[in-house]
C-alpha cells in the first residue's frame, strides 16, 4: 500500500516537471518568435530610414547640378546626409537609437524644403544679374571695339611720328690720319703711318625732332672683324644689341650739324687690311656704313 502511494506521488511530480518543461518550451518558442519578429520589424524601419535618407540625398544631389554655382550650404547638407547613412546602416539595432535618426529624417527634410527655397530665390536673382550684366557685356564690347580703334589709330600715329622725328645721317666719311709734331692732322694710307681714324658725318634737319643733348654710337671693325677701341657693349629696348668702339656726343637743334670723332688705334700699329665703320643710334638703328683700306 505504502509503496502504490509512493508510485502515484512519482507519477505526480513526473507529470508536473513535464507541464513545466512543456510550458518553458513553449515560453522559449513564445520570446523566440517575438525576437524574430522584434528584428524584422527593426530591420524594415531601418531600411525604411536609410531609404528616406538616400532619398534626400538624391534631392540634393540634383539641386547642386542645377544650380549654376556649387552651394556650400547644399554640398554641406548633402554630405552630413551620407553621415547620418552610414552611422544607420552599421548601427546596432535599438528601436530608440531608430527613433532617433526618424526623428532626424524629419528635421533634415525641413531643412531641404529651406535651402531648396533659398536656391531658387538665388537662381532667380543670379538670372536677373545674369541678363543685367550681359548687357553690360555688350556696351562694354561696344566700348571696347571703339577703344581698341582708337588705340589702333594712336599706335599708327604714333608710329609714323617716331619714324618721321627720327634722326638720320648723311655724308659718312672715315679718312686715316697721322698727327705731325706740330699737331696737324694730314691724311695717309699706310697702316704704320696712321695714328688714328677720323669719323665723319653730318646730320640731316629734321622739324619734328626732339632738340637736345643725342648720343650716336661708332662702331670700327678691323679686317679680322674685331672691333676697336674699348669695346663698349649696348643693349636697346627692343633687345637689340650691339658693341662699339667709342659714343659721340652732340647737342641737336632740328638743322643739319656736321659730326666728327676720332678712334685712336691700338697698343700696336693699326693693322693692313680691309676696315669697316659703322653708325648707330640711341635705340641702336644702324645710319650708316663705311669701308676703307689701309696698305
Amino acid at each position: 500500500m505504502a509503496e502504490t502511494k509512493s508510485n502515484n506521488g512519482l507519477k505526480v511530480i513526473a507529470g508536473l516537471l513535464l507541464l513545466l518543461l512543456v510550458g518553458l518550451v513553449f515560453y522559449t518558442v513564445s520570446l523566440y518568435k517575438d525576437k524574430q519578429d522584434n528584428t524584422a520589424k527593426l530591420t524594415n524601419e531601418k531600411d525604411a530610414v536609410v531609404q528616406d535618407l538616400t532619398s534626400l540625398r538624391s534631392e540634393y544631389d540634383k539641386a547642386i547640378l542645377e544650380s549654376n554655382a556649387t552651394n556650400e550650404e547644399l554640398v554641406t547638407a548633402r554630405d552630413n546626409i551620407a553621415k547620418y547613412i552610414d552611422s544607420v546602416k552599421t548601427m546596432k539595432l535599438d528601436i530608440s537609437a531608430l527613433g532617433k535618426y526618424r526623428r532626424q529624417v524629419t528635421v533634415l527634410t525641413r531643412d531641404r524644403d529651406r535651402l531648396i527655397r533659398k536656391v531658387d530665390s538665388l537662381t532667380r536673382s543670379n538670372a536677373m544679374i545674369a541678363m543685367e550684366r550681359d548687357s553690360t557685356y555688350v556696351e562694354l564690347e561696344k566700348q571696347t571695339v571703339f577703344n581698341d580703334s582708337l588705340v589702333v589709330q594712336n599706335t599708327q600715329l604714333a608710329d609714323v611720328v617716331e619714324r618721321g622725328s627720327a634722326l638720320n645721317i648723311s655724308k659718312l666719311a672715315v679718312d686715316a690720319v697721322k698727327e705731325r709734331n706740330s699737331g696737324k692732322l694730314v691724311s695717309t694710307s699706310r697702316a704704320g703711318a696712321t695714328d688714328k681714324f677720323k669719323v665723319c658725318f653730318t646730320l640731316t634737319n629734321n622739324s619734328i625732332a626732339q632738340a637736345g643733348d643725342k648720343e650716336f654710337y661708332i662702331e670700327v671693325l678691323d679686317p679680322q672683324g674685331n672691333v676697336l677701341g674699348e669695346s663698349y657693349s649696348r643693349t636697346a629696348e627692343s633687345g637689340a644689341s650691339v658693341t662699339y668702339s667709342k659714343a659721340t656726343a652732340f647737342y641737336y637743334e632740328n638743322a643739319a650739324l656736321d659730326v666728327c670723332d676720332y678712334i685712336n688705334k691700338p697698343s700696336g700699329d693699326f693693322q693692313k687690311g680691309n676696315y669697316m665703320v659703322n653708325v648707330y643710334d640711341n635705340k641702336l638703328k644702324l645710319l650708316g656704313t663705311s669701308k676703307f683700306t689701309l696698305k
